[in-house]
C-alpha cells in the first residue's frame, strides 16, 4: 500500500476508534448483566416422599456425580431437622429451591415451604402455609416474574415474592387444587377430587391471570384432573381419572389461546411430564409403564428404555435441560428405599442409585461460568 496513504488513513483511523471506545465507555454502565450460565452437573437433589401418611416421612437424597457418593436425609443432616411429612413437589427458581411440603390434614400447622440453598442444601426459610384455624395444604409450585405460586388442598392459590419469602397474597380459585402449569401470563391448576377435601369443584382446569392475579374461568376437562404440564407452543395436557369405574380415564388438551378443551384420549395415567419437544407419561397402577407421548396429539409412543433396564415402579421423570439426560424415579413398590435412574436421550441407562423412598423429583445442582 502507498505509505503516504497509509499515513493519511492513521489519523482518520484513531480518531474512529477514539470515538467507538468512548461510546462503549459512556455506555458501559447501561449494559445488561450477563446472568451466569450451567456448564455442567455437579450432583443432584431427589425429593423423596416416603411412606404416606406417616409423620416426618419425606427426605431429601443428594447424589454427587463425581464422587458418585449417595447421602439419604440429607436435607436432615444439612440442618438438624426433618424435611416434613407428605413433601409433593421440588423446583428451582435462580439459586434457590423450593420444597412442597403438605403437612398431615387441616390443624398441625405442619404445611409449609421449604426454601434452600442449592449450593449448600441449607434452609434459608422455612414459609409457614397455615394461620390459626386451618393449614393451607399447599401441593405444587410454579414461576413467573420472580413469583411463586403454590396450589393448595384448600382452594387457594397463594402467590410468593421471592425475594422477601414471603405470602403476598392469597385467591380462592376452586375445589381441592393439585398440579398446576404456568404459560402465556396464566396460571393452570387441576381441581381434584380428593376425598379428604370434597369439593362441587372437581370437574376442571382454572385459570388465573398472573398479570391481574385473578380468576378468569374454569374449563371442563372431565372428573377428577390431577396432573398437567404445558408445552413451549401454549398447550396444555393433563391427566383426568375419571372414577375408576364407568367414568373412563383420559389424557386431555387444552388450548391457552383459546382456554379451551382441544381434544382427549382415553388412557389412564398417572404422571406426566412435559420438558421442551418431549413428553412423559407413567401408566396407572395396574399397568405402571414409563413410555413417550406425542405433545401434538397427546398419542402414547412406546417405552423410553431402550436397554435392559426394568424399572419396577415408575414414579417421576426429570429432564436434565443442560445435557438433556432423563432421571427416573423408582418406587420400588413402595419400599423404604428407592432408586433414581439416569437415561441418555437414546433410552440407554448412564448410572442409578439408592434413594429413600418414593423418590419422585430432582433439582440439579451446577457449576456456572
Amino acid at each position: 500500500m502507498n505509505q503516504s496513504l497509509l499515513n493519511y488513513r492513521k489519523p482518520a483511523f484513531f480518531a474512529i476508534l477514539g470515538c467507538v471506545l468512548g461510546l462503549a465507555s459512556c455506555k458501559k454502565d447501561k449494559l445488561p448483566a450477563i446472568d451466569p450460565r450451567p456448564v455442567s452437573t455437579n450432583g443432584l437433589y431427589v425429593l423423596c416422599e416416603g411412606s404416606f401418611g406417616q409423620a416426618n416421612n419425606s427426605s431429601i437424597t443428594y447424589y454427587d456425580i463425581a464422587t458418585k457418593a449417595v447421602t439419604q436425609n440429607y436435607f436432615e443432616q444439612k440442618n438438624g431437622i426433618p424435611l416434613g411429612t407428605d413433601a409433593s413437589d421440588l423446583k428451582q427458581y435462580g439459586s434457590k429451591m423450593y420444597c412442597v411440603v403438605t403437612g398431615a390434614k387441616d390443624t398441625n400447622k405442619d404445611s409449609y415451604i421449604e426454601v434452600i440453598n442449592i449450593a449448600t442444601g441449607k434452609s434459608i426459610k422455612r414459609i409457614p402455609f397455615f394461620d390459626d384455624s386451618k393449614d393451607f395444604m399447599p401441593r405444587y409450585v410454579g414461576f413467573y416474574k420472580n413469583k411463586a405460586y403454590v396450589s393448595g388442598y384448600d382452594g387457594y392459590i397463594s402467590k410468593i415474592d421471592t425475594a422477601s419469602l414471603t405470602i403476598e397474597s392469597r385467591i380462592s380459585v376452586g375445589g381441592a387444587l393439585e398440579g398446576l402449569a404456568i404459560v402465556n401470563g396464566k396460571l393452570y391448576v387441576t381441581n381434584s377430587n380428593h376425598f379428604y377435601y370434597p369439593s362441587p369443584n372437581n370437574t376442571s382446569v382454572s385459570v388465573v391471570d398472573l398479570n391481574t392475579f385473578t380468576k378468569k374461568l374454569d374449563i371442563n376437562v372431565g372428573f377428577n384432573p390431577t396432573k398437567i404440564g404445558a408445552t413451549e407452543n401454549g398447550d396444555l395436557f393433563t391427566i383426568v381419572k375419571g372414577n375408576y369405574s364407568d367414568v373412563p380415564a383420559q389424557l386431555v388438551k387444552l388450548s391457552s389461546v383459546t382456554d379451551t378443551k382441544v381434544s382427549s384420549n382415553e388412557v389412564s395415567l398417572e404422571y406426566l411430564n412435559v420438558t421442551g419437544t418431549k413428553g412423559f407419561v407413567i401408566g396407572d397402577y395396574l399397568d405402571p409403564y414409563f413410555k413417550t407421548f406425542n405433545i401434538s396429539n397427546g398419542t402414547i409412543n412406546g417405552n423410553f428404555v431402550t436397554d435392559q433396564t426394568v424399572i419396577k415402579t415408575p414414579y417421576g421423570v426429570t429432564v436434565n435441560t443442560l445435557n438433556n439426560d432423563v432421571y427416573v424415579g423408582d418406587a420400588n413398590g413402595y419400599a423404604a428405599t428407592g432408586k433414581f435412574f439416569c437415561f441418555g436421550a437414546d433410552g440407554k441407562i448412564k448410572f442409578e442409585f439408592a434413594t429413600g423412598g418414593s423418590p419422585q423429583s430432582a433439582v440439579f445442582n451446577y457449576s456456572y461460568k
